[in-house]
């Protein structure tokens, strides 16, 4: 690789795991323009990462298709190319932000010396034995700060500054102008009554904001119908690859969400964001970044609609942040 330094991230999934990464990207490319980055990610999750401009290559991984077909021949000829795809390559350093023993699996086989979290830091403290250098990181800190530590660590600097994502928000259309309400979650603790979905997005269309619905399973398509239905002037957003939702993302007015991965997508573009908690603590996963945002609600409880529409106008009554230089 010459002078160039070659480095891999493994951290796979969750949606929200993957945009936490990104901050991380951004300080190890600040402290040394020449590195090479390539990262090991969740199939469905590939097109996020190759939206941050300092990552060289992606390489899929597909463990979530592959359990569900394990006895399949066509599964296991899957796995070895992965795996040979991660041998060919000679890399300086191999950096597991995952902390699984899935992952750390995938840092066994790929070519260079491993660095992860020690036993303690890790939710699976059997990982830490696959990796050359291990590192304390708290585990009371936010995921995005764990990320950033861990990888200032395997590469030898102290990650400085605010939370910068990499990512490029595009410029806005503001002839219809329009707020994407994240409604769907993989809980349905955290989960927010249509009721109070349906009183907010009306309350946004009388100030002529479009409310947007995403989907990303059949029970949240139905949801999005329903709201659809109930809230004047809204539209179901087609199902399309997270890169294209991203972008819908980056162009909205203002995002409301529940404790989702679209959520951090909204904080890395630095969209106007109010993040609604119910029963999950935002001060271990919430959205960090330096556009304006507001979480309301909390592991105590969920807000009420008037509060969440009083967070959104609030959010929307600033001056707009167009002319701040893109993280």
């Amino acid at each position: 690789m010459a002078s160039m330094t070659g480095i891999l991230l493994i951290k796979t999934s969750s949606l929200g795991d993957v945009v936490h990464q990104m901050p991380a990207v951004t300080d190890a490319v600040r402290n040394d323009p020449a590195l090479r980055i390539a990262w090991v990610v969740e199939e469905a999750f590939a097109p996020l990462a190759r939206l941050h401009p300092a990552i060289a290559e992606v390489i899929p991984v597909a463990t979530r298709r592959w359990r569900k077909q394990i006895f399949q021949r066509s599964t296991w000829h899957d796995v070895a190319g992965f795996a040979a795809r991660l041998r060919e390559s000679d890399f300086d350093k191999v950096i597991d932000t995952q902390g699984l023993i899935r992952s750390a699996l995938m840092a066994l086989v790929a070519s260079g010396e491993r660095h992860g979290y020690d036993a303690r830091s890790i939710r699976e403290p059997l990982a830490a034995r696959f990796y050359d250098v291990t590192h304390p990181v708290s585990r009371t800190l936010h995921a995005v700060m764990r990320n950033r530590l861990l990888t200032g660590l395997a590469l030898g600097y102290q990650p400085e500054g605010a939370v910068e994502y990499g990512l490029q928000r595009p410029p806005r259309n503001d002839a219809v102008p329009y707020a994407v309400l994240l409604h769907g979650t993989s809980r349905l603790a955290k989960e927010w009554p249509e009721a109070d979905w349906i009183a907010l997005g009306t309350a946004l269309q009388r100030r002529g904001i479009e409310a947007v619905l995403p989907w990303g399973s059949e029970a949240e398509r139905l949801r999005s119908e329903r709201l659809a239905a109930a809230i004047p002037g809204s539209r179901v957003l087609p199902r399309q690859p997270l890169d294209g939702t991203a972008k819908v993302i980056a162009g909205a007015a203002i995002v409301v969400g529940v404790d989702t991965g679209l959520l951090h997508l909204a904080a890395a573009y630095r969209v106007p964001l109010v993040a609604i908690f119910i029963s999950t603590d935002p001060g271990l996963t919430g959205p960090v970044g330096s556009g304006p945002m507001t979480v309301v609600g909390g592991k105590a409880g969920a807000p009420s609609a008037p509060q969440a529409i009083a967070a959104a106008e609030r959010l929307l009554d600033q001056p707009a942040a167009e002319d701040l230089p893109s993280s």
